[in-house]
């Protein structure tokens, strides 16, 4: 790459892509600048646009919402189921109307929403799976961004395969669609200097890919580690008040997070962190809360699942390479914070 100095778009963007899109059960994957570019991509190479409603729900990291806004639709929200916390498909129904054109399931912590589901239970609008958390994982033996008619994964570096920066994917079965995001990503351009439409400059970096790769090939063994953390984490927090993780029935998960619920979840974490213990929450604010949709005029109350659980979500620490005395230590302070 630095000999030939393929920078942009060299030829092992094209490598890893390849060798993604067989791991993900898809014949397409495009890699572009951001997990946020994806979905924007996606969305936009669907022709979902200014208005159009696009339904996803409330509790999901704000850029599920901000690439519908950049893409000049409206997100439409929907609460989230109160076990899995993946999006609730009645509700879904609830909100559909003329003006919805497409709905995004986002695959929540390390397992899939069910996308097949909705896309089985509404043929008529788009599915763009939001991917970003789940590399590897599977539903009912389908892979995570195989199922929509687009999905969209990120490879921020704290993901389960990161680069070393931002980058991201489209990831598609649909020929046209491919063509489309590709051309998106690339100044509206498969020919060098030939636009035939508006696009965007977001593409994979070459150096990014090449980091992509090299960790691919390691991704599953990584995520069969991450799969073990959780099933010893489910045994040492058995006895606590801890509210552990549902899996949903068919679900294989890939445990990118380690969500639990706890009673008086700020104390917890603060006594957690004082004592070198890594954990977080995911999410503090759903989507509904923020100032930045505000003008969606959903205020406290509008979707309770997500505003429960994001007053008592706690996320302790899971990564391929943590020990099982890592996670006792974790387990024990856990303990005698909730005394």
């Amino acid at each position: 790459m630095l000999a030939d100095t393929s920078f942009i778009l060299g030829p092992p963007v094209g490598e890893f892509e390849s060798g993604f899109a067989e791991f993900s059960g898809v014949r397409h994957c495009i890699g572009v600048g951001s997990g946020t570019d994806a979905l924007e991509i996606a969305i936009r190479a669907l022709g979902v646009g200014p208005g159009d409603d696009v339904i996803l729900p409330a509790n999901t990291f704000i850029a599920t919402a901000l690439a519908v806004t950049r893409a000049g639709a409206t997100p439409v929200l929907v609460d989230c189921s109160p076990d899995t916390y993946l999006i609730d498909v009645e509700a879904i129904e609830a909100a559909i109307t003329e003006r919805t054109r497409a709905i995004i399931p986002v695959h929540l912590y390390g397992q899939m929403a069910p996308a097949r589901e909705i896309r089985d239970a509404f043929p008529d609008i788009w599915v763009v799976e939001d991917a970003a958390q789940s590399q590897g994982a599977r539903r009912l033996g389908e892979s995570s961004g195989s199922i929509g008619h687009l999905g969209a994964t990120s490879f921020y570096p704290g993901k389960n395969i990161g680069a070393y920066g931002d980058a991201g994917a489209v990831l598609t079965n649909d020929d046209r669609l491919a063509e489309q995001a590709r051309k998106l990503r690339n100044w509206g351009s498969e020919v060098k200097y030939h636009h035939p439409e508006k696009g965007f400059n977001s593409r994979l970096d070459t150096v990014q890919a090449v980091v992509l790769s090299a960790k691919l090939r390691r991704l599953a063994a990584w995520n069969e580690l991450r799969s073990e953390a959780a099933r010893l984490y489910g045994e040492l927090l058995a006895d606590l008040p801890v509210q552990l993780p549902v899996v949903a029935d068919g679900n294989d998960h890939v445990w990118h997070l380690f969500v639990t619920r706890v009673p008086e979840r700020e104390r917890v974490l603060g006594e957690l962190n004082a004592n070198g213990v890594g954990a977080g929450i995911h999410y503090p604010t759903p989507i509904h809360l923020h100032g930045a949709y505000s003008d969606l005029g959903h205020g406290p109350g509008s979707f309770p699942n997500s505003e429960q659980l994001s007053q008592s979500a706690l996320s302790l620490p899971i990564y391929p390479g943590i020990t099982p005395e890592d996670q006792e230590y974790v387990a024990d302070c856990l303990k005698k914070a909730l005394r």
